[in-house]
This record gives structure tokens, sequence and C-alpha cells, in this order.
């Protein structure tokens, strides 16, 4: 009689906040794979579980605490770990209150699974020493999951400071990926089919390693065989290379015509507040300039409300100058206390139901730009990427400007991966239905 196969152990992960976020959990799921465990979804039972933590506002913290107590109640033996930007924060008190087993913060975190090989003490392990401010590089790269596209962190950290922001104690100070490590990264995301690469990082515009900027990354990521299409995640107005826009509105460069750009405020007092380092003209400037010479641009903002000392007429000027400007979309956050923080002991606080009532006001603004921004292209035939479809008998992909496209198709996950041309029919506030002509040939 053979053996009976000893079962393999089972890890669970789950990654709160940003893409950053969830590119590296991609890569601790990459080395509990390489420690023999199976992977199986954050509610299934599991041997270990490890949540990527987001701290950046006090509903992200919670989020956390929750996640945690949750998987604790549902899996009691299992050996539960959290990494990332609240356990760099907070790291004492889930030890006390021992809400984890395993707590590391972002300066070890993609080493967690070292930590969950030391046995079990009954003592927290805790790892949230300072963030070292020097180039940094992975000794494994991220492998695509099937997907079209994949993200590829540049850059981590930020020194601009701002008085709302805990990110800079959360992550530490600005540093560069090493060049020759991310592009090695690409490379090996190229082998494995993924057609569109995004950059992210928490400041990506800063990015200067061996004399190379972000703008070098992005030429010599455009030369990559098999890569279709760059995109920038998110990008400080002020560290924008003009160079970059060039980029964007050549139809045979790879990096398409997108841009996130934060806004935050449209007062010049708020902003100074926050020290912001533009003012609300020079926003308004370089929008309309970048809107001018890129064709087809995807300009989507981020906005804060009920900050500090906001007033009516302060909030209205937000109001007005995100009216004005032709976003495609906007992503609005009411103004959350972060301890530690200058903005904490600012005088004026706005009351929760303010901040509430505000933000709603610039979410139904945001949701009439988005479905603008697709009606804007109805009638058109442009190219779109598929990918893994979103449920069955429909196709999904985006636009190089994305516009999430929906097309009826029997064979929906053959289409995967696969660039073709898409006339666009219907608008709606989500997504814009379209129609694949299967006479005419995929996109080049």
């Amino acid at each position: 009689m053979e053996p009976t196969p000893t079962p393999r152990k089972r890890a669970a992960l789950h990654s709160l906040g940003c893409r950053l976020n969830h590119a590296e959990t991609q890569l601790i799921r990459q080395r509990l794979e390489a420690d023999g465990y199976e992977i199986v979804e954050w509610s299934d039972a599991a041997d270990v579980m490890v949540l990527n933590s987001c701290t950046v506002t006090a509903q992200a913290d919670a989020k956390s605490r929750q996640a945690l107590r949750s998987a604790r109640r549902r899996n009691p033996e299992a050996r539960l770990a959290v990494v990332g930007c609240y356990a760099q924060l907070d790291a004492r008190r889930i030890a006390e209150q021992g809400w984890a087993d395993v707590i590391v913060g972002n300066g070890d975190k993609l080493a967690v699974t070292e930590f969950l090989r030391a046995a079990p003490s009954g003592t927290p392990i805790v790892a949230d020493a300072r963030i070292p401010r020097t180039p940094f590089g992975f000794d494994t790269f991220t492998a695509s999951d099937g997907g079209t596209r994949a993200h590829l962190k540049v850059q981590d950290g930020c020194d601009f400071m701002c008085t709302f922001c805990v990110i800079p104690a959360a992550r530490g100070r600005g540093r560069p990926r090493r060049l020759d490590n991310l592009l090695a990264e690409a490379e090996a995301l190229a082998a494995q089919g993924v057609r569109e690469i995004v950059l992210t990082g928490v400041n990506v515009g800063t990015y200067a390693d061996s004399g190379a900027t972000l703008t070098d990354v992005v030429d010599r990521l455009h030369a990559l065989s098999g890569v279709s299409r760059l995109r920038i995640s998110s990008i400080e107005p002020t560290t924008v290379d003009p160079a970059l826009l060039e980029r964007m509105a050549d139809p045979a460069h790879k990096l398409v015509p997108f841009l996130h750009l934060p806004l935050q405020s449209g007062s010049e007092p708020v902003l100074a507040a926050m020290r912001r380092r533009y003012r609300a003209a020079d926003y308004r400037r370089f929008a309309e300039r970048a809107l001018t010479r890129v064709p087809d641009l995807c300009l989507g903002t981020d906005v804060m409300v009920g900050f500090p000392g906001e007033d009516d007429e302060q909030f209205g000027e937000t109001f007005e100058l995100l009216d004005q400007l032709p976003f495609a979309y906007a992503h609005v956050f009411p103004y959350s206390e972060r301890a530690g923080t200058p903005a904490v002991r600012l005088p004026g606080i706005v009351p929760a139901p303010v901040r509430q009532r505000r933000a709603e006001a610039l979410r139904a603004l945001g949701e009439a730009k988005r479905l603008a921004f697709h009606r804007r292209h109805l009638g058109r035939v442009l190219p779109v990427l598929f990918e893994k479809p979103s449920r069955s008998g429909v196709a999904e992909g985006y636009t190089a400007n994305y516009v999430r496209v929906q097309v009826p198709h029997d064979s929906a996950a053959a289409l995967r991966n696969l660039l073709l041309p898409v006339r666009l029919i219907e608008a709606g506030a989500h997504a814009v239905a379209g129609i694949w002509d299967e006479a005419r040939p995929p996109c080049p």
C-alpha cells in the first residue's frame, strides 16, 4: 500500500489599500509558494494568514483591525501575520492586543516568510525598524497570475511631508528601486506574456537612480518586446517631466495617455495649509497644458474634503475647479485625522457630517464626469486590451486611456490578452458597451 501523502500547508493572503500593497502581496505569495504552501482564499481555513495592511486613514486602520480579528475568529489555530503600513505605525498595540503572531513593518515586509519559519514562542514577533533611505531591489520577481496587466514597483517612500499624510512615517523617505533590478523584472513579466506594465510607487515622479529619471525608465521599458502598453499609476503634479507628455502624445510610444494627478484641494489657503507644492492656478495651467498636448488624455485626480479650516467658500473653490476641468474621474476622500501629522494640531475642525456631505457632492460630480468622458468616445473604434472575463458571455478590457469596455462574446476567455479594435456604442457610468467586428484583424 502506498503511503498517504502529507497534505500541504495552506496559506491565505489579503491586501488592503493601494496598488503598491497589492504588488507587494504578490511577491509574498510567491515566497510562501516557494516554502511549500498551497495558497487558498482569505475566507478558507489556513495554517498561515498574512494581512498586508493600510493606514492612510482612520478607516483604513479600522479595516486592518477588523480583518485581523475576523481572521483570528475564523482560524484560531492559524499563525497570523500582519505586514505593511499599519504594522509599521502601530506594532506595539497590535502585539499587546494579541491581534497577530508576527508583526512586520514596511522595511522587512517581504521577509515575512522568514519570520513565519521561526518556532512559535507565545510572544508576538515584532519587526518595525526604521526604514533605510538606500536604493532597493528584489531577489525574486512578481510572477504573472495569467493576467494582462502587472504592476512594477519602481520607487517607495516620500519626502514631500504634506501635513495630512502619514505615509512618510509608514513607508519611510523617498528611495528608488535600482534601475537594473526593475528592468530585469520587467523583462521577466514580458516573457510571461504580460502586455501592460503599470509603474507604481509612493511618489514615482521623483525616481532617480544611476543618473536615470522616470522618463528614462519609461523609454527603457518602451524597448521591451512583447509589452504593448506602459502606464504610470499616480504622479504628483510638480514631478511630471514635460517629456512624459511628449511620450503620451506619440502614438508610436507605448506610454498611454493616462495621467492620475492628485489635486487634493482647489483652494489656495487649504493647499498652503496642506503644504502642497503648487497653487490651484498652477494645477489648472498644467492640467490644461497636458489636455492640449495629449490627445484623448484620461485625466484623473484625488480630492480631499473637510481639511481643518476649510469653509464653505473654500470647498466651493474645489468644487468649481473640479467642475471646470474635464476630468475623467475623481477619487474623493473626507479628511481623516492621523496621529503624529501636523494637520491634527490645526484649528478649524470640520464636523464629520459636513465632511461627508461635501464628499458626497464631489463624488456625484465625479460620476457625472466619468459618464461624460465615456460618452465622448461613442462611435469611435479603439484598441481594447482584453483581460479575464468579468462574467460568462462578456469580455472586458480597457482602452489605452482607461475606458472600461465590455463586449458580449460566447468565448470571452479566449479574448484574454488580445488587443482588438472595438466600436464603442453605449456609455454607462462604469463601463462602455462595445462591438468587436471579428473581420477586423487584431491590433499590433
